[in-house]
C-alpha cells in the first residue's frame, strides 16, 4: 500500500514487531517517527 506523504509515529521500535512494522511502513513511503 503506498504510504508516500503519510507520517507514521512508531512506539517500541528498538526491536521485535515494533522494527519491523517501522522498517515496513518505512519501505512503502511513509515518513516513520520512532517514539
Amino acid at each position: 500500500m503506498p504510504l508516500t506523504g503519510k507520517i507514521a509515529v512508531v512506539t517500541g521500535a528498538s526491536r521485535g514487531i515494533g522494527r519491523a512494522l517501522a522498517k515496513a511502513l518505512s519501505r512503502d513511503g511513509a515518513t516513520v517517527v520512532v517514539v
